[in-house]
């Protein structure tokens, strides 16, 4: 072939063949088309990695308790509860509020405490409970608000006393618990506080059972200064961030409950001292600095390979039958679910 003649368009320049560069241009584009086309469809035919639900989801799904013996599993913000009863959502000595939430169920322990306690606070001059959440028909991480209550042994009980009529099931949806203490302040309103106060959250701290009752620094204050004769109660009494308009009643793991992980043990003495003095310094009440990212709750990322292996089985068990000797009253039907509420006072 005569020198400076392409093969396939004729005379080329000195500089090169622009035509047999163009012609490798296009094979190498329509190569690299090829190798993505391939990719793209190796994609689409390769199987889609499951993204495991959240326990919450899951949990917060159900209806109904789980068929079985009363059992308690993992921890209090990390577990589930097979068993379970709910209360009635009307006693004689107590009423049920936020009923939409579904959160009346608990350890048949706690239901029995609970009722108990309505009629010892009703002879000491409390007019009866108002109970917030305590858990959900079988535990777990709940939609919203606490982290704990997730395994049937704790309560809410508002400081606000019931009212003489039943409350409609709207009233029990909007009205707000009261806050026992002073506007943009630690300590107790005066105004607000009764003995009787003092006396509802000694008699929930006198059970054995109890491990502690929650309520605000304030509260706790408030308490260490007025109560005389017979302190040892004062131990379990625990000051904790949230508790001015309800307190929070936590039991020990019960008899039955292999899996259950208790918590320790609440110090010896009334816990006036030093302890208490912390809450009233700036130190648990310091903000994030500006522009802090907050760290999501442990809820919206738990799923069920972080709660006990037993959590499984309590979302595949079936309807709750009744404990034997179980009162009638915890095992009544529950109103209909509607969408959740605000998260709780």
């Amino acid at each position: 072939m005569p020198v400076g003649l392409s093969p396939i368009n004729g005379p080329v320049s000195k500089k090169g063949s622009v035509p047999m560069i163009r012609f490798e241009k296009i094979v190498r584009t329509s190569a690299a088309l090829v190798m993505l086309c391939f990719m793209a469809t190796s994609s689409m035919l390769a199987p889609a990695v499951a993204v495991e639900p959240l326990a919450k989801d899951l949990f917060g799904a159900q209806k109904t308790g789980s068929a079985g013996p009363a059992s308690a599993h993992g921890f209090y913000s990390k577990g589930c509860f097979s068993g379970g009863v709910a209360i009635a959502t009307d006693g004689p000595t107590w009423q049920v509020m936020r009923l939409s939430r579904n959160r009346m169920w608990g350890h048949p322990q706690m239901i029995a405490l609970l009722e108990d306690l309505s009629v010892k606070a009703v002879a000491g001059g409390w007019p009866g409970l108002l109970l917030g959440d305590i858990s959900q028909p079988r535990g777990g991480p709940m939609l919203t608000g606490h982290a704990s209550h997730q395994l049937g042994l704790d309560a809410d009980i508002w400081l606000t006393k019931m009212p003489d009529s039943r409350l409609s099931a709207e009233q029990r949806e909007n009205m707000s618990a009261i806050s026992m203490l002073k506007k943009k302040s630690l300590y107790v309103d005066d105004a607000i506080w009764t003995k009787a106060h003092a006396y509802l959250i000694e008699q929930a701290a006198s059970y054995g059972a109890v491990e502690r009752v929650l309520v605000h620094p304030g509260i706790k204050k408030k308490l260490c200064d007025t109560v005389t004769g017979d302190r040892a109660w004062l131990s379990k009494v625990r000051p904790f961030w949230g508790h001015e308009y309800h307190m929070h009643v936590r039991l020990a793991c019960p008899k039955g409950s292999p899996g259950c992980k208790g918590q320790e043990k609440t110090a010896a003495g009334d816990g006036c001292g030093k302890d208490l003095a912390w809450w009233f310094t700036d130190e648990p009440w310091k903000k994030a600095p500006p522009g802090t990212k907050p760290k999501p709750p442990a809820r919206d990322t738990m799923t069920m390979a972080s709660l006990p292996a037993a959590c499984r089985a309590v979302l595949e068990g079936g309807l709750t039958n009744a404990p034997a000797g179980q009162p009638k009253s915890t095992v009544e039907a529950v109103a209909p679910a509607v969408p959740q509420a605000r998260p709780d006072n």
